[in-house]
Formats: structure tokens, C-alpha cells, sequence
């Protein structure tokens, strides 16, 4: 369980994408590595039966560490992992999991007096689909339990009440990150015909800042918990 590991073959494989260090040491205490030290920014760590990535917070980060370090000919499955905020109106607890029907890019778009006006109605989707999100494979995670809904990938994280409902109505979310559509679009432009998919254990509420609750340790816990159950799929 190593990086020197041979490298395997046959597109079977998992690559798991997080993006902070407190998150991928949960990770990988969940996946068997409980004994490694946290890997440096965009090196593949190659684990018993999946491999993982830490990509640093962000859009950028996440897109480009992905693209770095996918390889189509080993990994049919790519996942977003960590934690989000719970948006308004979802009806989701502190330590709730999330798995992602889609994940869509909150706050690309051009800002006009009528409103937010989405960069695929401007003519520049994202995806290869043209659209700004993309649609998950329902059997991709399964995790009895767990909510399942679309998640917002922002850059712009919701701190007003006004700001976390337009994400809502912009995309119809339950939850938001800052990772998961960045994942699934370079993983996509690298391989079409990749599965995608993306796990979150809720952290915070968001809306107002001094209104918001938050559980990180907890959160964290679950996500180390959540992984642990779920290693299977990654065989």
C-alpha cells in the first residue's frame, strides 16, 4: 500500500479527490491509511483499492490535480469527497451525508440588473454537454442512508441569507462545496466516458454568518466513517 506499488490496469479502479488536509486524513484513515503521512498537493497516493489526491481548496485546485493525476487507463471512477454547508430549505442536520445526483457550478455567469444570468445561457457551457453541472450515475455510490440531491460547487461561499438562497435557486441545490463540479469536468475532458460521483458530510449550515451552526470534528468523524462503509464500491 504504497506509491511504489506496481501500477495497476484495467480502467477498475477509484480515484477520490479532497481537498483539505483534515479531510484527507479522514480519508485515509477510512481506506487503510492510518499509518501515512498526509501526501503532499497533486501526488497520487495509490491505496489498497482506491487511490487518492489531495487537490487543495478550490476550483482550480480540484480541476487541475485531477488532470494531473487521472490516468483513463486505470481509473473508470472518479469522486469528490468532503465536507459542504447545508443550503436553505434542504432540511439537512449537521454530520448528514450527501451523496451528488449532479454537481453544478453555482456562480459562473454574468451578473445583470434582472439577475444572474448562467454562462451556459451565454453560450459557454462548461461541459462537453454545453451545460454548467454534471448528471451523476445513480448506482455510481450506494450508501443506504444517505441524502441524495444536487450539490453546488461555489467560489463565492454563501455567508448572507440572500446569497445561499440564490444558489439555491440557481441550481436547485441541497448543499455546496467548492470541489466537485471542478472533479467531475476535468475528469470528463480527460475520459467522456468516466463515472463521476461526489460524497458530503455536512459541516455547517450556511446562510448569515453569525447565525451559522457548525460540527467540524463530528463531520469529519462521519466522513471517516462514511468512507470505511463504502470502500467496497471502490473494488
Amino acid at each position: 500500500m504504497s506509491q511504489s506499488q506496481t501500477i495497476p490496469t484495467g480502467n477498475d479502479r477509484t480515484l477520490i479527490v479532497v481537498a483539505a488536509p483534515r479531510e484527507c486524513r479522514s480519508v485515509l484513515d477510512a481506506l487503510g491509511g492510518r499509518d501515512m503521512e498526509l501526501p503532499k498537493l497533486w501526488d497520487l497516493v495509490r491505496l489498497d483499492h482506491c487511490d487518492l489526491v489531495m487537490s487543495g481548496v478550490g476550483k482550480s485546485n480540484a480541476a487541475g490535480a485531477t488532470a494531473r493525476v487521472l490516468d483513463p487507463v486505470v481509473h473508470g471512477r472518479v469522486w469528490g469527497v468532503g465536507i459542504a454547508g447545508a443550503l436553505p430549505g434542504s432540511g439537512l442536520g449537521l454530520a448528514d451525508v450527501v451523496i451528488g445526483t449532479r454537481s453544478v457550478f453555482a456562480d459562473e455567469g454574468i451578473g445583470s440588473d434582472t439577475g444572474f444570468i448562467p454562462m451556459n445561457d451565454a453560450g459557454f457551457g462548461a461541459f462537453p454537454d454545453g451545460t454548467m453541472h454534471a448528471d451523476h450515475d445513480a448506482d455510481a455510490i450506494v450508501l443506504p442512508g444517505a441524502r441524495r440531491g444536487a450539490i453546488a460547487t461555489v467560489s463565492w461561499c454563501s455567508g448572507s441569507d440572500g446569497c445561499a438562497r440564490g444558489v439555491v435557486d440557481r441550481t436547485g441545490a441541497i448543499c455546496e462545496a467548492m470541489e466537485g463540479a471542478s472533479v467531475a469536468l476535468a475528469a470528463l475532458r480527460v475520459s467522456p466516458s468516466i463515472q463521476t460521483g461526489e460524497i458530503r458530510v455536512i459541516s455547517n449550515t450556511t446562510g448569515d454568518r453569525a447565525s451559522q451552526r457548525w460540527a467540524l470534528d463530528e463531520s469529519l468523524d462521519r466522513l471517516r466513517e462514511v468512507l470505511g462503509r463504502v470502500t467496497g464500491s471502490c473494488e
